[in-house]
């Protein structure tokens, strides 16, 4: 187990790593901060000046190696935009965007999960067909065309939830149920097919002819063992909670590291839009990590398999 989990770790710090540096590279070949913070009709001097102070006047390879220095150091950098530190900006967005993506997390697990279990027991029904239909519409309908439409029926419509801004807990209602909706239909899908395959196992069968209850059947044997693509799917949803409210929170105005990113990568406030991908990339990883170790408790097979290599 412990040789399973150092591989796994030392997985997880390299991935941190190349997506630090890919996103170095890209924001470095995209375009000139210096020609978007000053603008075209600054002086050339004045540009001059501006990527000599940022040490944008030096090669990449050396901007490479002072950038992973600072992030050694604890040092994220300085926003180009207003001179505050960066991570001090993301860290004061996030309470905003955990008040979305925490309940809308738990929202989707509340409701696809179930549905997608419940569907899985009564197979080729018609609930089981109005729940796949419901989660194919909800997971292909994108996140932007569906935070339009609840704004129309609810805000322009009806009037009873306001389309934008942070002001009370019903500005919150429109964007978790935005983001909560596409997780639940693939949750729900997920959750239906290793059912379906769980339950066709002989040792189901095998449960149900020793005269054990169906509730036990499906609670003490089917859904432990359907539970590793759930996790999966799951922990990859933990992973993109800050990655997935970009769109939510432009569309409905609220003040996240979503729309953070959005305005520094318009900005091409480099710190910021490096210490947010940074964010976004240690999330991922490290929500991948523990799905990981998550696997070899669920399934002694991979521990197994991992020693032998």
């Amino acid at each position: 187990m412990i040789r399973f989990f150092l591989i796994r770790a030392f997985r997880a710090l390299m991935t941190i790593v190349l997506v630090v540096t890919f996103a170095f590279v890209v924001l470095r070949l995209s375009g000139d901060p210096a020609l978007t913070i000053m603008g075209p009709e600054a002086p050339p001097e004045a540009i001059r000046a501006f990527r000599a102070a940022w040490g944008l006047d030096q090669p990449m390879w050396v901007q490479y190696l002072r950038y992973f220095g600072a992030i050694a150091r604890g040092d994220l950098g300085i926003s180009m935009r207003d001179g505050q530190s960066a991570i001090q900006l993301v860290l004061d967005r996030i309470p905003a965007t955990l008040e979305l993506t925490i309940p809308a997390l738990i929202l989707k697990l509340v409701i696809g999960i179930p549905a997608g279990v419940y569907a899985a027991l009564h197979r080729d029904s018609s609930t089981d067909r109005a729940v796949m239909a419901s989660a194919v519409v909800g997971f292909t309908m994108p996140s932007f065309v569906l935070g339009l439409v609840l704004v129309l029926i609810f805000s322009v419509t009806l009037g009873l939830l306001p389309s934008g801004g942070q002001d009370s807990w019903m500005h919150a209602i429109l964007p978790i149920i935005t983001m909560s909706i596409g997780g639940a239909g693939i949750l729900a899908r997920f959750a239906r097919s290793a059912m379906i395959e769980v339950l066709g196992q002989p040792y189901i069968r095998t449960a149900s002819a020793k005269g054990t209850a169906w509730r036990n059947v499906v609670w003490g044997h089917a859904l432990p063992n359907a539970a590793i693509p759930i996790v999966t799917i799951a922990g990859f949803m933990v992973g993109t909670l800050i990655a997935g409210a970009v769109v939510v929170e432009s569309l409905f105005s609220w003040p996240g590291v979503g729309r953070l990113l959005v305005v520094a990568v318009s900005n091409r406030d480099l710190a910021v839009v490096q210490c947010i991908l940074l964010l976004v990339a240690a999330t991922m990883v490290f929500s991948n990590f523990v799905v990981d170790i998550l696997y070899g408790y669920l399934d002694p097979r991979l521990r197994s398999n991992q020693a032998r290599h």
